[in-house]
């Protein structure tokens, strides 16, 4: 990670994982209930996939203060956000998911939260930025805040843009000499893997089934059952937990070139595309042979990848990226 080659290889392989993780997430949503060894990879997955993803985003956010950011901004964020939004909603009344069409940009469509968010977290760089970390701890204290308002969920993706906050700020305070020398320590590789694999075990017997929508961030606290000051302090030690949980997983990763790093490149292909297959394959299957699959976690695994190859291909890249870079 000394160099600027280096670096980015180890992020595209970061990146890589994670965007299989997402597919692989999304794929098995339906199957948790009916596979406990699935129930416990999800919410693993869940506790840090999209804090890692974000948390990465917020370290490359910090050129936020160039001329021309916010304007840039819109057009790899927001506009792309306006498009797949439009996209999603004619795909969802076509396919029967909705009964009507109906374009609402106000309500991100599943996974487009994360570009609304993604957009407002770069905004809110101009405020918590000069702040440095007691801007961070202020974040958090608004992502526990937020829990205690009703009315903030999907709405502009409000809840999760603080709620996931915390981490892109993170990523933007942390140099390459600090991130570094956490990642990169001399026991950093057997402690990650201590973390992950202990994090698998204890989620596996003592996470509650009712307790996902903890992890996904959409919601407030009374939406979950609840909305005492301890749910507050269950959201704080959730930051903890899963802060130890991504380091544990960057530490794990390698800053060697392999032939899927450069699909590290092209996540926001995948991530924007996979729905498509994902939907569709939950629509066009009846539930009996989804069901059937909640055992075969070798061929969801590669499924996952597969999705991912082929999304994240140059191909793919050369006829989507007008609509997903404003590219011709």
């Amino acid at each position: 990670m000394a160099s600027t080659s280096k670096r980015s290889k180890y992020f595209d392989n970061a990146k890589f994982i994670l965007i299989v993780l997402v597919v692989f997430g999304h794929l098995i949503s339906p199957l948790k209930e009916q596979d406990g060894i699935l129930f416990t990879l999800y919410t693993v997955i869940f506790l840090f996939h999209m804090p890692a993803f974000i948390l990465i985003s917020g370290y490359f956010a910090k050129g936020y203060k160039k001329k021309g950011y916010i304007i840039k901004s819109i057009k790899k964020i927001l506009l792309p956000y306006f498009i797949f939004q439009f996209i999603y909603s004619i795909y969802y009344f076509l396919n029967g998911q909705e009964e009507k069409l109906n374009f609402d940009f106000l309500h991100p469509h599943w996974s487009l939260w994360f570009l609304l968010s993604l957009f407002f977290w770069n905004l809110l760089l101009y405020l918590f930025a000069r702040l440095k970390w007691l801007g961070f701890v202020i974040s958090i204290v608004l992502g526990i805040a937020i829990g205690f308002v009703d009315q903030a969920g999907s709405f502009l993706s409000l809840s999760r843009t603080f709620v996931f906050f915390p981490y892109f700020l993170m990523g933007f305070l942390l140099n390459g000499e600090q991130l570094k020398k956490i990642i990169r320590a001399r026991y950093s590789l057997p402690v990650g893997i201590v973390i992950i694999i202990g994090t698998c075990v204890f989620f596996g017997f003592s996470f509650p089934q009712d307790a996902v929508p903890w992890l996904l961030g959409d919601t407030s606290y009374a939406n979950m059952g609840g909305e005492e000051l301890a749910d507050g302090l269950t959201r704080g030690l959730q930051y903890g937990l899963t802060l130890i949980v991504v380091f544990g997983f960057l530490a794990l990763i390698p800053s060697n070139q392999f032939k899927v790093t450069q699909i590290g490149e092209r996540t926001l292909y995948v991530y924007l595309l996979h729905g498509f297959i994902i939907k569709s394959l939950q629509v066009v299957l009846p539930n009996e042979s989804i069901i059937s699959f909640s055992g075969n976690y070798l061929l969801l695994l590669v499924l996952s990848l597969m999705i991912c190859i082929i999304l994240g291909s140059y191909l793919i890249k050369k006829y989507t990226q007008p609509l997903v870079e404003l590219k011709v």
